[in-house]
């Protein structure tokens, strides 16, 4: 085996976790794919002399490629305009997509994901890192540029944020999950707001993220009734729903005629609905990988 052999073959195993610590840095499929590709070609440049640990060299690398990318996106000035819902992985509903089990190992769901947003670059490597991929202060502290004390305060200060976001855990049996979306969806097509109401959480919150194509449709919604009469201003019986995982829970994409229309997670908690993450933006739709989802 020659030496590029050697780093091909010892990439490619570590190329799920990569792509996992990219995602949830990024909170961009697409991006995610260019920062693991980017840490390729400087992985390959390099090469692995002394290096001990492979796995956690190569996560150092897409960490740093992707902390570049952040701060890149904040000096143009490019993070997302108003409400902005990262993307979601979405897979079967049987959960028989092996190729993304290794992105929701931690089952960060789209909930957690719109928290991670609102840290700092710095402080969102320094929890996702330590919090979600058990590397050591002594590591992280280089690739923020920080002493090992300073990381472990952007850990702790991004830490808190998350707790006070108060995003709360999903059920875990997802059984029990689909059943309360199911109730949802019955009880939006029926028109029946009460019903709507008594399946929501009283301080569930929605999310739908319109982009540029669907203004209107943008919107942070907080409340049951709100909510309530939210969906039954717009639920439409006759739009076919196909159950699927969006980041691992209970959701559905939505068609209208041959073309996706939304996809939608939900965050179920005690047999409440406590959020919904809706992507309506067409040209984001289209970039999504839904293939895997049958018919």
């Amino acid at each position: 085996m020659t030496e590029s052999d050697w780093l091909a073959e010892g990439f490619e195993e570590n190329r799920a976790r990569l792509r996992a610590v990219a995602y949830r840095m990024l909170g961009s499929l697409a991006e995610a794919d260019d920062a693991v590709q980017e840490a390729w070609l400087r992985f390959s440049r390099s090469g692995a002399d002394g290096v001990d640990n492979l796995g956690a060299w190569l996560t150092t690398i897409v960490a740093r490629v992707c902390l570049n990318m952040l701060r890149s996106r904040k000096a143009r000035r490019e993070e997302p305009m108003g409400v902005h819902v990262p993307d979601p992985i979405v897979t079967r509903d049987d959960g028989t997509n092996p190729e993304e089990e290794a992105l929701l190992a931690d089952s960060v769901g789209l909930a957690l994901q719109v928290v991670l947003e609102t840290l700092t670059p710095a402080e969102r490597l320094a929890f996702i890192l330590h919090d979600m991929f058990d590397l050591p202060f002594d590591e992280i502290a280089p690739i923020v540029g920080r002493p090992p004390a300073t990381a472990r305060q952007l850990a702790s200060r991004a830490r808190r944020r998350v707790r006070g976001a108060d995003v709360r855990a999903p059920e875990t049996d997802i059984v029990r999950q689909r059943a309360v979306v199911d109730a949802f969806f019955a009880a939006a097509h029926r028109g029946d707001f009460d019903a709507l109401v008594a399946v929501l959480d009283p301080d569930v919150v929605l999310r739908s993220d319109g982009g540029t194509a669907r203004p209107e449709a943008s919107m942070v919604l907080r409340g049951a009734e709100a909510v309530a009469r939210r969906t039954l201003a717009i639920a439409s019986p006759a739009a076919p729903k196909r159950p699927a995982l969006v980041n691992g829970a209970a959701g559905v994409v939505i068609t209208v005629g041959e073309q996706v229309f939304a996809v939608m997670g939900f965050t179920v908690s005690r047999g409440k609905v406590v959020e919904i993450d809706a992507i309506v933006d067409p040209e984001r739709l289209l970039r999504l990988d839904l293939a895997g989802l049958g018919n």
